[in-house]
């Protein structure tokens, strides 16, 4: 059974205390319609900085509880499908993004959707690479806005999630309560204008929950490999974190010392940024599937 939820149940903050729009069983599949992250108040490029409220910035559609999800168990979300809408914004201006200190008028961009491609201009197409901004579940504490990533998820902005990959998520509240939202056309790492191509989406998603592991911060696997993702005040701090993750999960399901696996790390993973805009620097740290095809490594025993 294929259980859906429409876009006009959605949250700003990603808290304990929101109330489930959706309940579903572990291993069914959902599927989500969104907003885009200016939750759709942009139609036209002559929208202005004070006609769009900022107060209602990435809205995310949920929560879901999926049952049987405890605290201390881990949330598994396989992205099955990701149907975009037609047009796109993107917008930056004075105070926003890492440029933001060098543009003195805030500036909107539509973007049109056409033939597996984002149309930019009359000279340059981009690849359509859709990918999902704010993914998460409820954090352990306190509410945490939609607009700012963490151990939960949340606005983590990697291009890597994205249809086929699957992410693992801690749970920290009972049911987990997903939620889900900002999906772009188009992004690329860093996210520097601190926008991508921003549009409403429907996302088709699989939820699981996988019992006997935990974890600190989310992780996501692919065809090509598997990445920690680390969300911190510095760049420096989330790389270094998601480097320790990572080879704290692997290492011991080897028989190299961690002298020997740091070294392989060094040879053959990779540090990659997801974006440098947010509250928080999201890092990934990434290891390619034939080194975990070579010692037989899985993040989790599923």
């Amino acid at each position: 059974m294929v259980q859906m939820l429409a876009k006009d149940s959605y949250v700003y903050v990603m808290r304990k205390e929101n109330k489930p729009a959706l309940k579903v069983q572990a291993g069914e599949q959902v599927v989500m319609d969104t907003y885009d992250c200016f939750e759709n108040q942009i139609q036209t490029e002559d929208a202005t900085f004070t006609s769009i409220d900022w107060e209602r910035i990435n809205p995310a559609t949920g929560p879901v509880y999926v049952e049987g999800a405890q605290a201390g168990d881990i949330l598994q979300v396989r992205i099955d499908n990701i149907e975009l809408g037609e047009k796109g914004v993107m917008a930056t201006g004075p105070k926003l993004g890492v440029m933001g200190h060098r543009i003195d008028d805030f500036q909107i961009k539509m973007v049109e959707v056409k033939d597996n491609e984002v149309v930019f201009d009359d000279k340059v197409t981009l690849p359509l690479q859709p990918m999902i901004g704010v993914i998460g579940v409820a954090p352990e504490n306190e509410g945490v806005s939609c607009g700012t990533p963490g151990a939960h998820g949340g606005n983590m902005d990697t291009k890597l999630v994205t249809t086929g990959a699957t992410l693992y998520f801690p749970i920290f509240q009972e049911g987990g309560l997903f939620s889900l939202g900002d999906v772009h056309a188009a992004m690329g790492d860093g996210e520097v204008c601190v926008s991508g191509v921003e549009i409403p989406a429907k996302v088709t998603l699989t939820l699981d929950v996988i019992k006997g592991y935990s974890i600190d911060y989310p992780y996501i696997e692919n065809e090509a490999g598997a990445a920690s993702l680390v969300s911190r005040e510095s760049l420096d701090e989330a790389a270094d974190l998601a480097v320790e993750n990572m080879i704290d999960l692997l290492q011991p399901q080897t028989d190299l010392t961690l002298a020997e696996f740091t070294m392989l790390m060094s040879a053959a993973g990779e540090v990659q940024v997801s974006q440098i805009v947010d509250p928080l620097k999201t890092a990934r740290f990434f290891v390619p599937k034939r080194i975990l095809e070579g010692y037989g490594l899985k993040l989790f025993n599923e």
